[in-house]
């Protein structure tokens, strides 16, 4: 038998297999019987008929799976069935999440809303807006980033390229601590130092507050982005004479400072909806108070708080309340988009 002729022939190690769009025919499949046996047994839940077509999608899958290709193949069908199955089970929450905020969020939300305070405006009157709260919750927000994030980067710099001995475990273990730490706890930690100095609320106790809670969580995601820089760059920067401060300085902190900002930028999103730091430190006012630093202030998840515990699950501060929920919403994805943008933009760049 010649070459060509050896080459032309189909190879007959390869068994039978489904073709790529039997997922989706089972999952329709599957889909449609689960509605026939939700309606036939009288369920009204449309979550009982989704886990039901879940049920059949994994069953239906293992069994023609096993029949054409066998066990092995529909072992590992099965495992791609239930990481796809639990996929959509964490998106039925959060889309609902979303759907329900958007939905009744919109109702009031619009430029007047945005760009007024609640003024002499009653709880239960329509009217009002959020300019003080977004504007309390920009100033507690930054200052804690300004508070914050140096001080995170720093420690995480000293934990990679200077930590040795007991003084570096020490260092992790309370950055592990503070990690978990309730948002209460800060709130209450700097209030007894207000106690102590007879101090009227103000929105930079709020930013200590938030600062603390913001601070370890710049730690851990500064000291794994550091981890990635290759030690090669730092040696070779070091063998040069370059001192070790400089090669910190101006090879390790610009190659990872994509991930640096993003981890900062998530950080920003984590203590942006804190309210109960807030409602013990700052105690909101329904008044525009752009002086952080004298008198309370209001910041957007505690006008949350506050618009409903006062609506009674209905009226205009209820309506209120979804409104600023979405403008909040807004805020934390804006800032994850650029967090992302800015990692994009500052990775390390590859091939030629």
């Amino acid at each position: 038998m010649s070459t060509a002729s050896a080459e032309k022939r189909p190879s007959t190690l390869r068994g039978a297999s489904l073709p790529r769009w039997s997922p989706y025919a089972i999952a329709a499949g599957s889909v449609a019987l689960g509605l026939g046996i939700s309606a036939a047994a009288g369920l009204d839940s449309s979550i009982q008929w989704a886990l039901i077509a879940a049920v059949l999608f994994v069953v239906g899958t293992y069994g023609i799976a096993a029949r054409v290709e066998g066990r092995r193949q529909a072992k590992d069908r099965i495992a791609t069935a239930l990481v796809w199955v639990a996929f959509l089970l964490a998106l039925i929450p959060l889309i609902s999440l979303v759907w329900s905020t958007v939905s009744r969020g919109v109702k009031v939300l619009d430029i007047f809303f945005l760009t007024h305070s609640m003024g002499l405006v009653a709880d239960s009157e329509p009217g009002g807006g959020i300019y003080h709260a977004i504007l309390g919750s920009l100033e507690q927000v930054g200052l804690a980033t300004v508070m914050a994030a140096p001080i995170g980067v720093l420690t995480a710099v000293y934990l990679v390229e200077y930590g040795r001995g007991k003084l570096s475990k020490a260092v992790t273990f309370f950055v592990d601590v503070m990690t978990g730490i309730p948002s209460i706890v800060a709130g209450l930690f700097i209030l007894s130092i207000m106690l102590m100095f007879d101090m009227e609320p103000f929105g930079f106790a709020g930013s200590l507050a938030l600062a603390i809670l913001m601070m370890p969580v710049v730690v851990r995601s500064t000291e794994e982005m550091l981890k990635l820089v290759p030690n090669e760059l730092r040696e070779a920067s070091l063998a040069l004479g370059i001192p070790k401060w400089r090669t910190i300085l101006k090879v390790v902190l610009p190659t990872s400072i994509g991930g640096i900002t993003t981890g900062v930028m998530l950080a920003i999103a984590r203590i942006a909806g804190e309210t109960a730091p807030v409602l013990l430190l700052v105690w909101g006012n329904s008044l525009i108070n752009a002086n952080p630093f004298e008198g309370a202030q209001q910041s957007l998840p505690l006008y949350i708080y506050q618009q409903y515990a006062n609506s009674a699950g209905a009226g205009a501060a209820y309506d209120r309340a979804w409104a600023a929920s979405l403008t909040l919403i807004a805020f934390v994805m804006i800032l994850n988009l650029v967090a992302r943008g800015i990692a994009r933009w500052k990775a390390p760049k590859t091939g030629r």
